[in-house]
């Protein structure tokens, strides 16, 4: 019974002893096809701000699984050193070609601007600026007051019209990157937007035949506004109380309210007829009633 129990034992640790074995070897290969699998990319060392020139001590190397690496990474820093970034490159973020402006493009604002645009500066002051918040990375409208050149619509006055909309601001005054604290207002003379020729040739026109004024705009709101422009008569003829609109982080969980039945006030076609009397019966008097609407039933309330 004894040498029972002692051949249990032994067969136990046994069996135990070589899943051990089993799980460390699995580990170990694990372990070494993972490390197979690792390559150096080339990450930032340091914050790289938008428009400079990546030098090599902003630079490192750091093992990534190449399963995980993002695609058009480099493998050596002399591939990134002098490169210019087109994006703001935060701490240990992995460098990649979207990153960077064609080799040889110096540093500043000509390497942040995307093919087929151009950056044009236009002249602002506190109010046309905003109040001082419109800065790198805004968008914005532009809206200018310019008399007609047709004769009959020039006897109206100067019109109020946005000619260019949802356009994106690439500096303010000399800083191409926003500040780190976007609630305080910052005092600038100029913006520099980003326009297609087409829109460019716009808004010089207006930047010499009349006075602009931005409009700041939702990040998130890319849809046109179709306005017809405003002046002296229009402006006189009033408009309509509008509701606030919800705040954007709001506006994504609000859902539409069914519209609420009014009730609806009308005169009774009907001539009730006075109690009979053994005078002299008084006239016939038209009444009103309000018919009352709740839910799917119906009916009419008199009113005094």
């Amino acid at each position: 019974m004894r040498n029972k129990h002692l051949i249990l034992a032994l067969s136990g640790a046994v069996l135990c002893g070589l899943l051990g074995v089993m799980l460390v070897t699995r580990y170990l290969a694990n372990l070494q096809a993972y490390q197979r699998d690792l390559n150096n990319v080339v990450v930032a060392k340091s914050e790289i701000p938008l428009g400079a020139k990546i030098a090599v001590d902003q630079l490192a190397l750091a093992p990534m699984p190449n399963g995980s690496a993002p695609e058009g990474v480099f493998r050596k820093i002399d591939e990134v050193a002098g490169r210019v970034a087109v994006t703001p490159i935060g701490l240990r973020e992995p460098i990649t070609k979207l990153k960077l402006a064609p080799a040889g493009v110096g540093a500043g604002l000509q390497a942040v601007i995307p093919e087929g645009y151009r950056a044009l500066t236009v002249r602002v002051d506190e109010i046309v600026g905003v109040s001082g918040f419109v800065m790198p990375g805004s968008y914005v409208d532009v809206i200018a007051v310019i008399v007609p050149v047709s004769p009959n619509v020039a006897a109206q006055g100067p019109i109020s019209k946005t000619v260019l909309q949802n356009i994106k601001v690439l500096a303010s005054g000399a800083n191409l990157d926003s500040p780190q604290d976007q609630r305080q207002p910052t005092d600038v003379k100029a913006v520099t937007l980003l326009v297609t020729p087409e829109q460019a040739e716009k808004l010089v026109l207006a930047a010499n035949e009349s006075k602009l004024q931005l409009v700041m705009r939702n990040y998130s709101d890319q849809e046109d506004s179709l306005t017809k422009g405003v002046n002296k008569s229009t402006l006189l003829n009033g408009e309509s109380v509008k509701p606030e609109p919800a705040p954007p982080s709001e506006k994504s969980a609000e859902t539409k309210a069914a519209p609420v039945p009014k009730p609806r006030i009308k005169r009774a076609s009907h001539v009730v007829p006075a109690p009979s009397v053994e005078k002299a019966a008084a006239p016939p008097v038209a009444r009103k009633s309000v018919e009352l609407i709740e839910g799917s039933k119906r009916r009419d309330v008199d009113v005094p």
